[in-house]
């Protein structure tokens, strides 16, 4: 599962991902009990699921009917525990020679079925039910406990009465979230193989799991598509999509391989996911393990909460992957190229092989967050890889809670759940570092084991560590018992000194994290005279020395020459020391650590010549954080820096560079940019045309007010944004319907800058209070629906200002609307 939104304001998934046990019973814990997460007890096994479900749109209902085979685990039983959750359970019956037996049972809760089986079963014993049944996904909603673990099924405008939504319904399973829709045991160490029957009006098309084999015309206007998925997977895997797609038909190998989105983007599917045999591919290649299922499939939803999820053979993402031709302009990875990299290498991992436990997901989320970033590397070069795994660290670094929680949690609250920052940010992270010290040939050969040896089984972390002992012959319960099983990161102090008198440097690495020392081999680069001399040293106490013979003084002292380390550090270089640095260290993070250096200290002489040089970074990251990084406030540094951002906002080969460029100049007033601004309207990116006229508006508002109404018609992406930051600053009453379509259709991320960014000013000079307190309202939604990230304090002082200054115009019952808003945003929970 890949989430953006999450990462952007603080973590979402797993804060339900603890429930092993009964949901009855955690919703009867204390959520902010600690306690320890078992790996659910197998009773009875899932050998084989058949569904034949068809939907009420008008209700939002699933009727279902369900033939499920199971066998004892272990021990003889005459008892079957099954998650359904919500539902109205018509019938239960044992199949005998093709008839029902009527079976007793109780449903606990409406959360779990208890059923009494006709006798007692041996493990070598199969049994099969029949369950009729009816879902009401949608009831579940306002449940206690299912705000957390979804509905399961959703159903997107199923009476059609939004025009500008398609009418889909699609399915989100993880965690245990496929019982909202099809009575099963919804833990992750059970798998099954699959069939399912999906009956749906003919105009509509159906994805699932596996194969589609059968398509049968009914008299009533509906077509039944049967899939079948032959090989077995977890519950929380299971899926299906219904809508209006159209079907892009691409392959790798022998193997189909299918990109589904709606009609309009349908033209550019080859854009949108052309990459993806080639990562197929790529990353059989690399595993050693061939892609493991017998198709694959993407399809593109409305709604969908997360960024994506990785359903065997048939991932489902967000809509934000769905772009023109002209949006992909600005993605230099391709249309949500990283998304798609990690789910597909889930078919692997988290699909192929299971984490037997939530709290193992490390095996899953972590494996394709290092698998994506791999992606990166290979395909657009070594600096992207480590751009993004940089981001990722930093991500982890700022979330409060990750470090005191292991990469393995047992015990935690269900309300602290497993923490995201940890499975994803610090968990790939974690196995980059594991590949630095194996090497790429032991590393993905260990990998390869793990994958043939738990194939279509479960496994957890120590099942991991022995498949890299064995190939490796290296012991590794240090690494793992310190990474996985235990908490936090080093928090390292670096300082060195030369002898002159011995010709010896010392370098002096001192941890001052709280609690015992990590060990590590770290590597350590001294550049003396045009070469490079690297030792090592094994981190093992709070404090580690390392002394080392030199023919003169080095330049440069590089400590994790690598740049794999997962910790906070501290280097005490000079300036000087780190422009040679930048000049002949030969990484993206030895780059930007002169960058971040030289920002705070542009009145030396050596933190200028970094930036400089940096505007010609190889890598278009770089590029863009110097030129942000830049500050024009002196007359000879402006005549200096000027001309180069001016050359790089017309000529560089990123679009996204040329932005940034944009951008800076626009911050200086300067007018002699003016023509630059109005000829970079015509630029194919929109993000570089919102830079413009965002430029432009800082020097001539009128002329950017015109040219926002022309550019209404093309208005998408950035320079959409742009023409509201435009409107707001210039417009008026006849400019907030384009602004409040704008805000409506925009993502979450994009809303909380629109209010944040001019929206709520504007909101303040309306006429039409109405208006007004549409946008209050707006802000209030957004506050309460998006409390728990932390937006909500931000929101309330924009509502605050509001208030405040429709008061200094005499509007005090606008202003009490706006009061109303803050209090219902302080009261949600």
């Amino acid at each position: 599962m890949k989430q953006r939104f999450a990462k952007l304001l603080g973590g979402l998934l797993c804060m339900g991902l603890g429930s092993m046990g009964t949901k009855a019973q955690d919703m009867a814990r204390n959520r902010d009990t600690p306690y320890y997460h078992t790996t659910s007890q197998k009773v009875n096994d899932l050998i084989d699921t058949r569904l034949d479900v068809r939907f009420d749109l008008a209700k939002s209902y699933v009727y279902g009917k369900e033939w499920i085979t199971l066998k004892p685990h272990y021990y003889p039983t005459d008892t079957l525990q099954l998650d359904a959750k919500g539902m109205n359970i018509k019938t239960i019956g044992m199949m005998q020679h093709g008839k029902i037996k009527p079976l007793t049972f109780r449903y606990n809760d409406s959360l779990t079925l208890v059923i009494k089986l006709d006798r007692t079963y041996r493990n070598d014993e199969k049994y099969t039910l029949f369950i009729d049944y009816t879902a009401m996904p949608d009831k579940l909603h306002d449940k206690p406990g299912f705000k957390l673990d979804g509905k399961g099924l959703y159903f997107v405008n199923p009476r059609g009465e939004d025009t500008s939504k398609p009418t889909q319904i699609w399915t989100q399973g993880e965690a245990e979230s496929s019982s909202c829709w099809f009575p099963t045991i919804d833990k992750p160490n059970q798998k099954t193989t699959e069939e399912i029957s999906i009956t749906v009006p003919s105009k509509y098309v159906t994805l699932s799991n596996g194969l589609l084999i059968t398509q049968k015309n009914n008299t009533d206007g509906t077509r039944t598509d049967t899939w079948r998925q032959l090989l077995p997977h977890a519950p929380y895997l299971f899926m299906l999509a219904v809508g209006d797609f159209k079907i892009f038909k691409d392959k790798w190998r022998n193997k189909a391989v299918d990109y589904y989105l709606e009609p309009a983007y349908a033209p550019y599917a080859k854009q949108l996911f052309g990459q993806t045999p080639e990562m197929m591919e790529f990353f059989s290649q690399a595993l050693g393990v061939d892609f493991p299922w017998d198709k694959y499939a993407q399809v593109v939803v409305r709604d969908f909460p997360l960024g994506a999820m990785e359903n065997t053979s048939a991932t489902l993402h967000g809509d934000y992957v769905q772009k023109t031709p002209w949006d992909l302009i600005d993605d230099p990875n391709g249309a949500g190229g990283t998304t798609i990299a990690h789910e597909l290498f889930h078919q692997w991992f988290g699909d192929l092989v299971t984490c037997e436990s939530w709290s193992n997901e490390t095996l899953n989320e972590s494996f394709a967050v290092f698998g994506e970033k791999y992606w990166n590397e290979k395909k657009y070069g070594k600096d992207d890889g480590d751009a993004k795994r940089y981001d990722e660290m930093q991500a982890y670094l700022r979330n409060a809670t990750a470090a005191s929680q292991p990469l393995v949690p047992f015990v935690f609250t269900d309300n602290e759940g497993i923490n995201g920052a940890n499975i994803y940010d610090k968990g790939g992270i974690v196995l980059n570092m594991l590949r630095n010290y194996l090497g790429d040939e032991a590393f993905f050969k260990g990998l390869g084991l793990y994958l043939k040896t738990h194939a279509y089984k479960n496994a957890e972390v120590q099942d991991l560590r022995l498949a890299m002992e064995e190939v490796s012959g290296r012991d590794l319960n240090w690494f793992f018992n310190q990474w996985y099983y235990g908490a936090g990161h080093p928090v390292l102090d670096v300082t060195s000194q030369w002898n002159e008198a011995l010709h010896q440097e010392t370098v002096i690495i001192n941890q001052q994290q709280a609690g015992p020392a990590f060990q590590w081999p770290l590597a350590v680069d001294f550049y003396v005279k045009d070469k490079v001399v690297r030792a090592q040293v094994w981190m093992k106490q709070h404090q580690d020395t390392l002394v080392i013979p030199l023919a003169t003084k080095p330049d440069l002292v590089n400590v994790d020459a690598d740049k794999v380390l997962l910790c906070k550090l501290t280097d005490h270089k000079t300036l000087e020391e780190l422009y040679f640095q930048y000049q002949h260290a030969p990484f993206y993070l030895d780059r930007l650590e002169a960058i971040q250096a030289a920002t705070g200290q542009q009145g030396q002489p050596a933190g200028i010549a970094i930036l400089t040089a940096a505007l010609k970074d190889k890598y278009y990251g770089l590029r863009i954080r110097a030129i942000n990084a830049i500050k024009t406030d002196t007359l000879d540094r402006a005549a200096t820096i000027l001309p180069l951002l001016a050359g790089m906002a017309s000529n560089d080969t990123n679009y996204l560079v040329r932005a940034a460029a944009i951008t800076v100049l626009g911050k200086t007033g300067r007018k002699d940019y003016t023509a630059l601004y109005q000829s970079s309207i015509a630029s194919p990116s929109y993000t570089v045309k919102g830079a413009a006229l965002l430029a432009l508006n800082s020097v001539d508002p009128a002329a950017a007010f015109t040219l926002a109404k022309h550019l209404e018609t093309d208005g998408k992406g950035k320079l959409g944004q742009a023409i509201v930051y435009t409107y707001a600053a210039n417009g008026s009453d006849e400019q907030w319907p384009f602004i409040m379509n704008a805000f409506n259709k925009g993502s979450v991320q994009v809303k909380f800058d629109l209010l944040r960014g001019g929206m709520s000013q504007l909101m303040v000079r309306l006429k039409n209070k109405q208006y007004t307190a549409e946008g209050i309202h707006a802000m209030e939604r957004l506050g309460i629906g998006y409390k728990r990230y932390g937006i909500a304090t931000k929101l309330i002082v924009s509502l605050e200002q509001v208030g405040s200054g429709l008061r200094s115009q005499g509007d005090t019952t606008t202003a009490g609307i706006a009061d109303e808003a803050i209090r219902h945003i302080n009261e949600a929970k």
